[in-house]
């Protein structure tokens, strides 16, 4: 028992020394104060120094790269884009420029050989008038300063309609003075609109206004401008075209513009036939009227056969222009250049009939085929009495030409040019006109009295 209490009471001992050691280590753990970081463990991040070389390098190697890229895609978008735009919006062709082929006389008709009954016409007895009877009729016929006026205000009412189709062509050139200064020089000259060939509005004009313009300006009847481009020039006659977009005229331009109508050079009727000439016979703008004094010249050039219309309206020496007649058709294309001293001032023009083929190449941007003679026909005379073959007779040769070069001389008659046979000059003309620059032509020829065969290459005009 006594065991038992001591037992006891130890154990109570222990126990209320357990509790004031748990206590005493909570006082403790209270009390505790963490202790404080040395200062020389806290980290500073520093930035790191700009390298401005590395930073240019990589400033130049970017710029560099945007232009190549830049570069490239323009050349891709250029190469590109008329594919796309062909594709999704194919652009139409130009039309070929074509003027009907003029004949003499027409061809009968078969319904023309049928022969109607003709009803005579009623008989009628002559009146037989007294010379007395005869004045006082004519007497009574008078034309009042009203006739007069209504005369001109009709003839001013054509040369109105006529003019749709005639432009004013203005070519600008830059220069720089002494003083480094830069200026321009204008030069003017009155064009004719001669097609439409669904692209372009085609302008024929003399080629010695436009010289080596840096920009060439037509100006319409409405006083409307645009600019124009060169087609192609004739060194023969002097004449160029132009080029007009038609996206770069208004449709009210268009409403008012007219092609000119092309009438024919070879009546026979031509000679005293009244006309006018329009564009700048006396300066910009102007009209003259007059009749045709002659017709029978032609101008000497190298392959050609142009006619010469001479009036006796007095004009410029530096006209420029066209001739109409009283029906509103261009007869000749102004050109006082080839003009002989004793003419005058007086206005010549080249026959347009003959212009045509030379018109039409120009007008499609083809190449013309050179030969390089001076040609004639063979007189009747000469066939009749020296017995002389029918043929186109060389008058002269140009140097240097693919004619010289091939042997061709001066009074040979050509008589066959590729298996065509030649009987006129305009004969030999119409083969020319067909061929292109390095066609070998074979050329069949007469001289004294012995045919010769020769082979030309055909050169470029």
């Amino acid at each position: 028992m006594a065991e038992w209490n001591r037992e006891q009471n130890g154990i109570e001992q222990g126990m209320i020394q357990g509790n004031s050691m748990e206590r005493k280590t909570v006082k403790e753990q209270a009390e505790y104060t963490p202790p404080v970081q040395p200062d020389f463990l806290r980290e500073t991040i520093k930035q790191k120094p700009v390298n401005k070389k590395k930073l240019l390098r990589r400033t130049v190697t970017t710029v560099v790269m945007a232009v190549v890229f830049g570069l490239v895609a323009c050349f891709t978008f250029l190469v590109l884009e008329p594919v796309i735009s062909n594709r999704l919006y194919p652009e139409e062709e130009a039309e070929e420029v074509r003027f009907p082929e003029e004949t003499v006389a027409e061809e009968m008709k078969p319904e023309d050989m049928i022969v109607e009954e003709e009803v005579p016409p009623p008989e009628t007895t002559p009146v037989e008038l007294e010379d007395e009877q005869i004045e006082e009729l004519l007497s009574q016929v008078r034309f009042g300063i009203e006739d007069y006026q209504q005369l001109y205000e009709e003839l001013a009412a054509l040369a109105q309609k006529v003019g749709r189709s005639v432009v004013t062509v203005t070519s600008v050139v830059s220069d720089v003075d002494w003083l480094n200064d830069i200026y321009e020089n204008e030069a003017s000259a009155s064009g004719i609109i001669i097609a439409n060939n669904g692209k372009a509005v085609l302008i024929l004009v003399s080629a010695g206004a436009l010289g080596d313009a840096d920009s060439i300006i037509v100006t319409f009847c409405d006083q409307t401008k645009t600019d124009a481009e060169l087609v192609q020039k004739d060194a023969t006659t002097g004449l160029a075209v132009l080029s007009v977009p038609l996206m770069s005229i208004g449709e009210e331009t268009m409403d008012v513009i007219d092609i000119a109508k092309l009438g024919s050079s070879n009546s026979t009727k031509l000679l005293g036939k009244p006309v006018m000439a329009l564009g700048s016979p006396l300066g910009s703008g102007s009209v003259c009227y007059g009749i045709v004094t002659s017709v029978g010249t032609v101008i000497d050039q190298p392959d050609s056969a142009y006619k010469s219309i001479v009036t006796d309206i007095y004009g410029s020496r530096n006209a420029t222009g066209i001739i109409a007649d009283l029906n509103g058709m261009v007869l000749g294309i102004i050109d006082n250049v080839n003009i002989s001293n004793d003419m005058g001032n007086l206005l010549t023009a080249y026959g347009v009939t003959e212009l045509k083929r030379t018109i039409e190449k120009m007008s499609n941007d083809q190449e013309r085929a050179y030969l390089g003679i001076h040609g004639a026909d063979v007189p009747e005379e000469a066939i009749k009495e020296s017995g002389m073959p029918t043929g186109t007779y060389i008058k002269e040769i140009e140097m240097d030409s693919p004619a010289m070069n091939a042997g061709i001389q001066s009074g040979d008659v050509i008589t066959k040019a590729n298996e065509t046979p030649i009987e006129s000059y305009n004969d030999l003309l119409s083969v020319l006109a067909i061929a292109k620059p390095e066609d070998v032509m074979d050329v069949l020829l007469v001289r004294q009295g012995q045919e010769v065969s020769v082979q030309v290459t055909l050169g470029r005009r």
